[in-house]
């Protein structure tokens, strides 16, 4: 029965297809070459119109695809930018009736709205241009130098209210200029002290002056040496420059002599520090604590501020590093004429007395104040031209002949050891530039050369207590701490040789 009604359906089927055939004759007839079976005859190579048509039909949707598919790319960006900048709002607490509404509310991010009128306008750059101070040179010549004149400099001077730093220039200090597009100078910059910077501002009428705080550190150092050919040799080996080495020689001057005195084998140990201004290396700073063994004898040196402000070197006992007296007051070339009871005076031409030495040195040569005292006398006196008397104390004064000039002093004036009192000259009874130096005691001249001169006055108790107690404590700990490093380290090195 099956079998039967399968012949049936394929019966009508068939039938089917024979009309559809006869119906649609002409459209077999015209494609009956269309043929994908692998044993159709070869035929030539031909377009039909048919053809032409399914190809058109295939590279019209390549083109479409190639148009619709990055548009549909770029709508997706733009969907994900803009729920990037969306905040979800924090699901509700459960069992509230909006918890699942909220749970994934999303809200828009509104942006701030800028008000034109509060834009301030970008400040132009400013270009300074830095000078830094040739050997030689004056300020008059920095200034012309920029184009500027001297009334510029006036200016200058006087808007910075007597500033010192114009006043005494250095070799390496630096000024900066701001100058405009019309060459006429808007401001200064320039190092008040070591902690401040000034700006001096002559765009107004009136130049206006502002100060700039600095960050200023001291950094301190530790160095050992030992000698074993010189002393730069060895502070160079332990880290010193050698402005630092001339400022421990400084220190020491009174007790070694740096030409004869020294040894191999003479070591030494310093604490000294570096000046840093915003964290920039500015300047070489001062010896606080030292030690030097020379010849087997111990010398020390501490940094202590005594009772009237300044700073002054003092031994572990107190005993100021200073001679009370200058032996030699000036640079000279050689010694002209020794203390002598008598010698035939050059211009003269008889037998005197020469009371005092005479130090041959070019003209205008400075000449220092032997010790602190107060000026006795300053004027002409005959045979000594230029004259100078400094008292030192009740009985001790010291005297200066043959001056070229004076130095800005007066009688009465208090002067320290060391500062210039005047200059070389051949004023009065000389045929040279000299300085004639007489030491007297009682006013009675006795040879500076051979007179034995007073020791300085340690401190004062109080002080003596203080500066033990602050300074030397403190700095004796370090110097020993090191020196002990030192002694262990040669004891290392010793024992390491001998295996």
């Amino acid at each position: 029965m099956a079998d039967l009604n399968r012949g049936a359906h394929s019966a009508r089927k068939q039938a089917i297809r024979r009309k559809a055939q006869r119906r649609h004759a002409h459209f077999y007839d015209t494609r009956a070459h269309w043929s994908f079976s692998r044993n159709a005859s070869a035929e030539p190579l031909s377009w039909s119109r048919e053809r032409w048509i399914l190809a058109g039909t295939a590279f019209l949707l390549v083109i479409l695809s190639a148009l619709v598919i990055p548009a549909w790319a770029g709508a997706m960006k733009k969907e994900t930018a803009i729920v990037a900048t969306a905040v979800t709002v924090p699901a509700a607490a459960p069992g509230t009736p909006t918890a699942n509404s909220l749970a994934h509310a999303v809200v828009p991010l509104a942006l701030p709205k800028i008000d034109p009128a509060s834009i301030k306008p970008i400040a132009p750059i400013e270009e300074w241009q830095t000078v830094q101070v040739k050997a030689g040179q004056t300020l008059a010549d920095i200034f012309l130098a920029q184009g500027l004149s001297m009334t510029d400099l006036q200016h200058v001077i006087d808007g910075a209210g007597g500033a010192k730093v114009f006043h005494q220039i250095k070799p390496g200090q630096e000024f900066q200029f701001l100058v405009g597009a019309d060459h006429t100078l808007k401001g200064v910059r320039f190092d008040q002290d070591e902690a401040n910077i000034a700006t001096l501002r002559i765009d107004g009428d009136k130049p206006q002056l502002t100060t700039q705080t600095r960050d200023v550190q001291r950094r301190e150092h530790i160095a050992h040496g030992v000698i074993d050919s010189s002393l730069f040799g060895a502070a160079s080996q332990a880290g010193m420059s050698n402005a630092m080495v001339l400022k421990l020689a400084e220190v020491f001057k009174f007790d070694i002599d740096f030409v004869q005195d020294l040894r191999v084998g003479d070591n030494f140990t310093v604490v000294y520090d570096d000046v840093y201004s915003d964290g920039a290396f500015l300047r070489e700073g001062d010896i606080v604590a030292a030690e030097f063994v020379n010849q087997g004898k111990r010398y020390t040196a501490y940094r202590y501020k005594n009772g009237d402000g300044k700073y002054s070197y003092f031994s572990e006992e107190g005993r100021p590093l200073t001679g009370s007296f200058l032996r030699i007051p000036v640079d000279f070339t050689r010694i002209s004429s020794q203390f002598s009871a008598g010698r035939m005076h050059p211009i003269l031409g008889k037998m005197r007395a020469h009371k005092g030495v005479d130090y041959a040195a070019p003209t205008g040569t400075p000449i220092h104040a032997a010790g602190d005292g107060v000026v006795k006398f300053r004027g002409w006196m005959n045979g000594y031209g230029n004259f100078v008397v400094i008292q030192h104390n009740a009985t001790i004064s010291t005297a200066y002949g043959h001056m070229s000039r004076f130095a800005n002093l007066r009688v009465g004036q208090r002067v320290s050891q060391g500062s210039t009192i005047g200059f070389v000259g051949m004023t009065g009874l000389a045929t040279g530039p000299h300085l004639h130096y007489e030491f007297r005691v009682n006013n009675v001249q006795r040879d500076p050369q051979t007179v034995t001169l007073p020791k300085p006055e340690p401190l004062p108790a109080a002080q003596l207590a203080r500066f033990k107690k602050e300074v030397v404590g403190p700095q004796l700990a370090r110097l020993k701490q090191v020196d002990n490093s030192t002694r262990l380290a040669r004891a290392d090195n010793g024992t390491k040789s001998t295996d």
